[in-house]
């Protein structure tokens, strides 16, 4: 069953779309339609009526001058703002669209005509320059969702291309597979005068971008890397009693990064989001302060073509107004595949949000956000006596019971002495 369709834009060769067959018949084989076009085509375009005609897009032209049609560096990363997913190419002959594309990503190329160069990781069959190297798994992104464990614990990796280097304090760039601290960018036919543009592990061989709408952008400085040669090819460092590999793992890498790319693998949704006072089981129109409730979401991964529970134990909720008043990590109930939290709600009314915001390597962002409101308590609702008022209310009846009591002694007191004539009194005389 065809998944989406994948648009590549080669290089002007057609007859290179047969050095990288190998490649192409695993995104066929995966469900991809693949459609070739020219990057100098003159009916080259993206969308029709508005509509993107493509989901993924792939970039094997390092070296176009101009695209043809109506597609720029512009309409490409216009497509990365609209979600699409982007696989760029590169090679030592880089052009001025393709720096453009990358550099609006971020990422930053090594100057036209270098190489990465390995003189102590360089293949037996290099050409004496160090620029075909032997890079190790070690020096890839330990990420299950990003390299898969058949790539992680594979045979090594043939390289031939440019370097590249990142924003370290950009958090949406992933360094994915580093040069060795022995590997630097430099044009093999000069000599070395200035200090080399990347160095070490500063040299990048793939790194990829994962935008803030979760569109996905991985950049690989060696188109060579995906050709059937470096596929097919046995591996062996120029080293001595260097173990020998009867075949390289370019194409385990290259399965793994096109399956993250294309989001086979690492995509997240939320399938459903319930709330209630414990005891019900539909939410009100407005929740009382300090009630007892319930929060149940169902986030959903895809594996194997299929959206199935996602089990996680480190998704938090927060129960937000300007600020999070109530924050509180969300667990799995069983088999159902539901997240939840039971907690009770703040002494304070207001509009407040059930957030669920969570980002991890690999994944894409996910973000949930469920408006409720809080009201206080109605008049009928308050407790009809407050323990903190006792001692008032002693002292309201004590007073009632005082004056009780003098009231009844000045009424009803009657003084013997007065009335029977005591000494020193006058009797009152009456008529």
């Amino acid at each position: 069953m065809a998944r989406a369709n994948v648009f590549l834009l080669c290089s002007i060769h057609m007859h290179y779309v047969r050095l990288i067959r190998l490649f192409f018949k695993s995104l066929r084989d995966r469900g991809f339609q693949v459609n070739f076009k020219t990057a100098d085509d003159s009916d080259l375009t993206l969308s029709r009526y508005n509509e993107y005609l493509y989901d993924h897009l792939i970039l094997f032209c390092p070296n176009v001058v101009e695209f043809g049609g109506n597609v720029t560096s512009k309409t490409i990363v216009d497509f990365i703002d609209a979600g699409g997913n982007v696989l760029v190419a590169a090679s030592s002959q880089l052009t001025e669209p393709i720096k453009e594309v990358a550099g609006e990503c971020g990422v930053e190329f090594s100057d036209e005509g270098s190489y990465v160069i390995d003189r102590f990781n360089s293949a037996i069959n290099d050409d004496g320059h160090g620029t075909l190297i032997v890079s190790d798994p070690e020096y890839l992104i330990n990420n299950k969702l990003i390299v898969s464990d058949s790539a992680k614990t594979g045979s090594p990796f043939l390289y031939r291309g440019v370097g590249m280097s990142v924003d370290p304090e950009n958090p949406l760039l992933i360094e994915i597979l580093t040069g060795s601290s022995t590997s630097y960018a430099y044009n093999p036919a000069e000599q070395i005068v200035d200090y080399p543009q990347t160095v070490g592990k500063n040299t990048l061989l793939v790194s990829a971008l994962q935008a803030r709408n979760n569109a996905r952008v991985l950049f690989v400085g060696s188109i060579d890397f995906f050709s059937n040669e470096l596929f097919e090819s046995a591996v062996e460092k120029n080293t001595e009693n260097s173990k020998r590999f009867a075949k390289s793992g370019n194409e385990a890498l290259s399965v793994s990064l096109t399956q993250w790319l294309f989001k086979e693998r690492g995509v997240l949704r939320v399938f459903n989001v319930k709330h209630h006072e414990v005891g019900q089981t539909t939410p009100p129109a407005a929740y009382t302060i300090k009630q007892d409730i319930v929060y149940t979401i169902r986030i959903e991964e895809i594996r194997d073509g299929r959206w199935q529970p996602f089990q996680a134990n480190d998704v938090q909720l927060e129960f937000i107004r300007l600020d999070p008043f109530v924050r509180t990590t969300l667990k799995p109930t069983g088999s159902t595949g539901n997240l939840e939290a039971k907690f009770q709600l703040p002494d304070v009314y207001g509009i407040f949000k059930f957030n669920v915001d969570y980002k991890r390597l690999g994944y894409t962002y996910l973000y949930s956000s469920t408006q409720m409101s809080v009201r206080p308590l109605e008049h009928t609702q308050y407790d009809r006596f407050i323990p903190a008022a006792f001692p008032y209310y002693v002292s309201s009846f004590g007073m009632m019971l005082g004056v009780f009591l003098f009231s009844f002694i000045q009424l009803y007191h009657h003084d013997a002495a007065a009335a029977a004539g005591a000494p020193g009194v006058a009797p009152v005389a009456t008529k």
